[in-house]
């Protein structure tokens, strides 16, 4: 076994001669799901303290988009004149994720409107308003918008389509994540919590005969140390950037990026899920990954056809952007492509995708794409058969989308892994409970024990299913539980909280707390 993947070893509590901090949660992690873990600690009654392995905003958080997945009925919703429940969201997720523990996504849709209301208390609205195009990330502030594949055959047909993507107010793709978390970090500050950046975890320390989770111990440079906890939350990350991980759980993932990027940064090394590891955590659907490469906008590229080596469609093109490309990836020797026409040639606005040729023929395009003689020929006809009536009975494209291509010259676009800038990003992680509780092989919560985030296996599970804003939302999500839970659930006798205004007692544990346990 290589470093790379090997667990680190735990050390004993008796063996630790000086504790350099006694808390009552120690999160491991300053992203998304680590500072919300930190927050409804802290706010529940106890003294928290936050290490993160980078500086200040390294982490994967401050790199996304910014969408949070949620849904059941919130403000905005109501306000774009969308209809939403608990019931359809949960339906909607199930069908996305039927490897999920079904405790997950019940809890998760019945508090959405909840947590919706949590994350604006950080100081911010999400923008009361709806963008209706076919994009990644809406291009300006616009509130709401379909991240998913809500909109997609059959899905559409089973539940009512609602939009559930939620950014926030911040203009273009990028950098609506980090404006919340430098609202989480400032709400930290607030309530007193420390976060140590440029500290990482090495060890936890586990007390002798248990097994419990009792502390951690930290490297800063060349010091070194030991922290006592009541509660230990791991919030570290997934392994995207761990090749030897990768290579043992995920192989496709390294074909996909293999001109492409991880989506993560430096210290998305596996090491916080092989801490829980260490302690007896299982692990699950470490098999699981995101893709991404969106050939749209304009969503006028989403009229054409996909299609394999054999000439043939593999998925509906209206698809969820990490849906098609995790089907691409599907293919035979993974190879795909995106057929047009003259009449609906565009240019991908990210750039993404090399456009092959044109070519005067259909023939002539199956022999420069080195697909069977007559394939396309078959597929184009059968399509555009159906397409001049506006229906697509083979994968139930929506009609908007369903156009005949028959207008020479044709192009295509390469979809295929090694053409195509694919970026990506590793699922699955610690298994968990509801809490965030890590549990061993056997179900059972490894005391002292918790994990929220990409080192955590939630709701995501797989690209297939995935919708933008399900990694923010369950992280934030799940580490507000797992700060609650741990806070709530201290051992007896644990030391003084030291958040202000909240009152102060020898449990640690606030009205607010107990209405918990």
């Amino acid at each position: 076994m290589t470093a790379e993947i090997a667990l680190p070893a735990t050390i004993a509590a008796t063996g630790v001669a000086d504790w350099s901090d006694e808390v009552d949660v120690l999160v491991v992690g300053a992203g998304m799901a680590g500072t919300s873990a930190a927050i409804e600690a802290a706010r529940n009654g106890a003294r928290v303290l936050v290490l993160d392995r980078g500086g200040p905003m390294g982490c994967t958080t401050a790199m996304a988009g910014g969408h949070f997945y949620l849904g059941g009925g919130t403000p905005v919703q109501h306000a774009a004149g969308f209809e939403d429940t608990v019931e359809d969201m949960a339906a909607f997720l199930t069908a996305m994720s039927p490897d999920c523990d079904p405790a997950k996504i019940e809890a998760y849709c019945a508090d959405s409107v909840e947590h919706f209301g949590w994350l604006e208390a950080l100081g911010f609205e999400f923008e009361r308003s709806f963008w209706p195009g076919k994009a990644a990330v809406q291009p300006g502030t616009e509130g709401l918008m379909f991240t998913g594949n809500e909109q997609v055959w059959p899905w559409r047909d089973q539940m009512r389509p609602t939009p559930r993507g939620h950014k926030p107010p911040v203009q273009g793709d990028f950098g609506g994540a980090a404006f919340v978390l430098e609202l989480a970090v400032a709400e930290l500050a607030r309530l007193g919590v420390e976060i140590r950046h440029e500290t990482g975890v090495t060890e936890l320390v586990t007390e002798d005969g248990s097994g419990a989770v009792v502390g951690a111990r930290w490297k800063h440079f060349g010091a070194t140390g030991a922290i006592r906890a009541g509660a230990v939350i791991i919030a570290a990350g997934g392994f995207v950037m761990n090749d030897a991980m990768v290579a043992e759980y995920v192989p496709l993932l390294q074909v996909a990026l293999e001109k492409g990027m991880a989506l993560g940064n430096p210290h998305d090394d596996g090491l916080g899920i092989r801490l829980g590891q260490s302690a007896g955590g299982a692990v699950e659907h470490l098999d699981g990954m995101f893709l991404t490469a969106p050939f749209y906008p304009p969503g006028e590229l989403v009229k054409g056809i996909c299609v394999n080596a054999e000439g043939e469609r593999f998925v509906a093109e209206d698809s969820y952007h990490g849906r098609t490309t995790a089907m691409a990836l599907d293919q035979p020797g993974h190879r795909a492509y995106l057929i047009l026409d003259s009449a609906h040639m565009a240019e991908p606005a990210y750039g993404l995708h090399p456009l092959i040729d044109g070519w005067e023929t259909v023939a002539e395009m199956e022999a420069g794409l080195g697909v069977p003689a007559g394939s396309l020929e078959r597929t184009l006809t059968a399509y555009n058969a159906s397409a001049a009536h506006g229906r697509d009975p083979a994968f139930g494209k929506a009609a908007d989308y369903v156009e005949p291509l028959d207008t020479p010259p044709y192009g295509a676009y390469d979809l295929t892994p090694g053409a195509v800038f694919i970026a990506g990003f590793t699922c699955g992680g610690l298994r968990v409970d509801v809490d965030a509780r890590v549990l061993a092989e056997d179900e059972t919560p490894v005391s002292g024990l918790y994990a929220a985030g990409a080192c955590a296996s939630n709701i995501v599970v797989d690209g297939y299913g995935y919708a933008s804003g399900l990694q923010l939302g369950e992280a934030s999500f799940f580490g507000r539980r797992a700060g609650r839970h741990a806070a709530v659930n201290l051992p007896a006798g644990s030391v003084t909280q030291i958040t202000p205004d909240r009152s102060t007692h020898d449990t640690g544990r606030t009205r607010e707390a107990a209405a918990w346990e």
